[in-house]
C-alpha cells in the first residue's frame, strides 16, 4: 500500500528574505525554493479513537517508531502515524515504560487522518 502523506499537498515557491538568508546556498540563481506546503493533520476525535483497534506496546530501551511501524505495518515509513496518534512527535518524548498505542490496521488509521 503506497500512501503518502504528501500526495494532496501543493508544491509552493518560497522567496522569503529570512528563508533566503538561512538557505542561501540552495537558491543559486533561482528566485525561490520549491517545497511542499505545510501538512495539516487533524487529530482523531474521541469517537474515532474509541472505534479504532490498537495494539499496546510498552516502550523499552532501543525502541524506535520506525521499528514499530515496520513490525506492525510492514514499512518503517509510517513511523509518523504512531507518533502522531500518541501525540509524541519524537522518541525523545517517550519515557521508558510508557505504553504506546499503535492504531490498526494502517488503512483505517490513515483514513482517520484524512489520507
Amino acid at each position: 500500500m503506497a500512501i503518502s502523506r504528501y500526495k494532496n499537498l501543493h508544491i509552493i515557491g518560497n522567496s522569503d528574505a529570512d528563508y533566503r538568508k538561512k538557505f542561501s546556498t540552495r537558491y543559486d540563481e533561482r528566485n525561490s525554493l520549491q517545497h511542499y506546503e505545510t501538512q495539516v493533520l487533524e487529530y482523531p476525535t474521541f469517537d474515532d479513537i474509541r472505534q479504532m483497534e490498537t495494539a499496546n506496546h510498552m516502550w523499552s530501551l532501543g525502541d524506535r517508531y520506525y521499528k514499530l511501524a515496520n513490525a506492525h505495518y510492514g514499512s518503517p515509513k509510517y513511523w509518523w502515524v504512531i507518533a502522531w496518534f500518541n501525540k509524541k512527535p519524537t522518541e525523545q518524548h517517550v519515557n521508558l515504560g510508557d505504553v504506546i498505542k499503535i492504531p490498526l490496521p494502517l488503512r483505517d488509521a490513515l483514513e482517520v487522518f484524512g489520507l
